[in-house]
């Protein structure tokens, strides 16, 4: 084996990293669609925002994680590439399958279909990043991949609403979802799969034969994963429930249209998420040479900026000033990501780490996109008999709480972290 393998060059990296990314962002593209189009189709299919929070949510989780648990484990043995190449053009294609809905079963058969496909997209992709980058680059890098999700809110958001306005709900989900099939053979022919643990000089021909069971016990045995991976499914159980209710708030709240609510979410979740995703990863980096907890102290201190912006975005009458703190507390919200990923891993050996991601990602999403929009849609189908239009700003309330005790087992999970993290040679 080379010790130096061309395709580590600076440029080839940099090229992965984006390719890798522009998956990721027809990830949520296609995960987040029918956030920006659940009012067109619950007019036109006469669903409840319970339903809106199961199709939107729960439904698309349950397979997400539960499928990604053997996905990431096969990717921990087998090409990542590949893996991720195939995964990218079944959910493209279900995306686009869930334009020919004709009631709540089908659409909720198709969202499954899409869940199912993206469980094999980012546990491997996390692998394969953390073998291209070294230790002190791996929060920046995977905060770069992670800027994905904001790139297709963005883009899922702008795009969705405006097709949504003008030629309707079906055409904007094929719209959307049929060009992940063309990327997927263009990842497939152009990115190469690097050797396992060679950014920790830790090469290894032959993958120890572990099972889920010993890996889980192994990240279960440290603290830090214990409350870190419990943060981050409490942190997005506010994360998602707010972000795929905002749209149908800014439309009975603020009266706007489809499109005006694609542009204005689409640019504040998008540029705000972006911005706060790689200020976290490179923060993390940077402030780790003095201390290695800044990592998850950063995820306590956006915790409390937060509040502040949540506020005005959720209670303030100013259309302007709603979007304003939405935008801001959008960055607030994605400064966790990339450094928890890195400490994830920096947690584990390499041959382990597209199921330790897979295992972070079962809790993140199984509690954050599982519970959060079925909690907020069932609260505001409760409030509705008291509070009419204005009950999903009340249901909304609940992330108050939510915050403060994602903020808590943040704290804990650094506590731990110096002392349990796995030392490179």
């Amino acid at each position: 084996m080379e010790t130096n393998p061309p395709f580590f060059s600076k440029p080839y990296k940099a090229y992965v990293l984006l390719a890798l990314t522009g998956v990721y962002t027809l990830n949520f593209i296609d995960r987040q669609i029918l956030v920006i189009l659940q009012e067109s189709i619950k007019g036109e299919l006469g669903l409840s925002d319970t339903q809106l929070g199961l199709l939107t949510g729960l439904s698309f989780a349950l397979f997400y994680v539960s499928l990604g648990i053997p996905i990431a484990r096969f990717a921990d043995r087998n090409n990542r590439r590949n893996i991720v190449s195939a995964s990218l053009a079944i959910w493209s294609l279900m995306t686009a399958i869930s334009g020919f809905a004709q009631n709540f079963i089908q659409l909720l058969l198709a969202r499954i279909g899409v869940g199912v496909g993206e469980a094999g997209g980012s546990p491997p992709a996390h692998s394969m990043i953390s073998d291209y980058f070294l230790p002190e680059q791996r929060a920046t890098a995977l905060s770069i991949y992670s800027m994905g999700i904001y790139f297709g809110i963005l883009l899922g958001y702008i795009g969705g609403g405006l097709l949504d306005q003008h030629f309707g709900w079906r055409i904007a989900l094929m719209v959307l979802g049929l060009p992940g099939i063309v990327y997927a053979l263009i990842l497939l022919f152009t990115v190469k799969e690097p050797p396992r643990g060679f950014s920790d000089n830790k090469v290894e021909d032959e993958v120890p034969d572990e099972s889920f069971w010993d890996v889980l016990r192994l990240l279960m045995s440290k603290k830090t994963f214990v409350f870190l991976a419990l943060a981050c499914g409490i942190h997005n159980i506010g994360n998602y429930g707010v972000g795929n209710f905002y749209a149908p708030f800014l439309a009975r709240i603020h009266g706007m249209s489809a499109g005006e609510i694609g542009t204005w979410m689409g640019l504040s979740a998008g540029i705000g998420g972006m911005a706060g995703t790689f200020l976290g990863g490179f923060l993390g980096d940077k402030f780790s040479k003095i201390d290695i907890r800044w990592y998850l102290w950063l995820a306590v201190v956006a915790e409390l900026a937060n509040f502040l912006p949540f506020t005005w975005s959720v209670f303030s009458d100013s259309t302007t000033l709603a979007i304003t703190g939405y935008f801001i507390s959008a960055f607030f919200t994605a400064i966790y990501l990339g450094p928890c990923l890195a400490v994830t891993h920096n947690l584990i050996d390499a041959h382990k780490r597209a199921l330790a991601s897979a295992i972070l990602f079962l809790v993140l999403n199984l509690i954050g996109l599982g519970g959060g929009p079925l909690l907020i849609g069932a609260a505001s189908d409760l409030l509705s008999a008291n509070y009419g239009v204005e009950s999903l700003r009340y249901a909304f309330c609940l992330c108050y709480i939510i915050g403060l005790v994602a903020l808590i087992l943040f704290y804990l999970a650094a506590r731990h972290y110096p002392k349990e993290q796995v030392e490179v040679s």
